[in-house]
């Protein structure tokens, strides 16, 4: 499991009026040599995503802050 600083919530309205909040994963990509500096930018990928929809933006943000939340309680995995 990444370090709750490796993760970030985001929310999308992916129809009109269906809001689903998405947990992003920092990558690591130190090692790539691109034409960007990459200290400027971030890479991310899908963590965890809500199942169902909400029906605004701020439900499914709060749902979404409930899932870090649970994943922050839960033990480390070894």
């Amino acid at each position: 499991m990444p370090a709750l600083n490796d993760l970030a919530l985001t929310v999308e309205e992916r129809e009109p009026g269906q809001f689903y909040w998405t947990l992003l994963e920092a990558l690591d990509n130190s090692g790539h040599s691109d034409l960007h500096d990459s200290r400027d930018t971030l890479d991310y990928r899908v963590f965890r995503s809500a199942a169902k929809p909400q029906a605004s933006h701020s439900n499914a943000l709060a749902l979404g802050v409930a899932e870090l939340q649970k994943i922050s309680a839960s033990p480390p995995s070894a």
